[in-house]
């Protein structure tokens, strides 16, 4: 539903994203999930575009993604955009303990997921092939394990990361995760979050992660 609405419609939430990014895509998903109106404006933080005056009046931090309201507010970090997104929604749980547990989630995905997964995928697609810090990776790489390990014992006996439906917590992990073999964190040991991946994609209006450039798609083939 990206682009502009008609005159007289609701309002229109213009989200500043790079499309390649987990953390933008997440809006995107939950966004097109909501059936929310929103414009996309594509900022590429590879080239650093976040640095402009402009962007940085929206976000002093140089980040994406940025949302910004009809009446100028804006606000930033994806979790935060997803937690303000789904309020009210079937998306964030009403209950007291589900929503903390939500919460918990989101800030694993954040502290102990995507510093690694993500990152990882970073380097190995949009880095050069001889970027020094293409030495970051086996211990990335050791750490992105880990986190999916934890994930993994969670999805045993659980069908969703939000409770007892697919919420705002799950769209916060998924977006790295099905995308972790681009940096090389293979998830063929991890049958419940394959089965877990399938269930998300399955959710009505799930939008995909879009596939790398030729040029990042090139790099992720030729990293060992």
């Amino acid at each position: 539903m990206a682009g502009t609405p008609p005159l007289g419609s609701r309002r229109v939430i213009t989200v500043y994203g790079f499309s390649p990014s987990g953390n933008c895509h997440k809006l995107r998903l939950l966004l097109e999930q909501l059936g929310e109106a929103y414009a996309w404006v594509e900022v590429d933080s590879s080239r650093g575009e976040t640095h402009t005056p402009e962007f940085l009046a929206r976000n002093p931090n140089a980040k994406v993604p940025v949302i910004e309201l009809d009446d100028g507010r804006t606000l930033s970090e994806s979790n935060a955009i997803l937690y303000y997104l789904a309020d009210g929604s079937a998306f964030l749980p009403s209950d007291r303990w589900q929503r903390a547990q939500a919460l918990s989630w989101m800030n694993f995905e954040q502290y102990s997921h995507e510093p690694y997964v993500a990152v990882a995928r970073f380097i190995a697609g949009w880095t050069p092939l001889d970027s020094p810090r293409r030495a970051e990776l086996p211990s990335l790489r050791e750490r992105g394990h880990r986190a999916l390990a934890v994930m993994e014992r969670h999805l045993q006996s659980h069908d969703w990361f939000s409770g007892e439906a697919y919420g705002i917590a799950d769209i916060a992990l998924f977006a790295y995760t099905d995308v972790a073999g681009h940096g090389g964190i293979e998830l063929a040991p991890y049958p419940a979050i394959d089965a877990w991946r399938a269930r998300v994609r399955a959710t009505p209006g799930f939008v995909a992660l879009p596939d790398p450039d030729p040029q990042a798609a090139q790099r992720i083939a030729q990293t060992p």
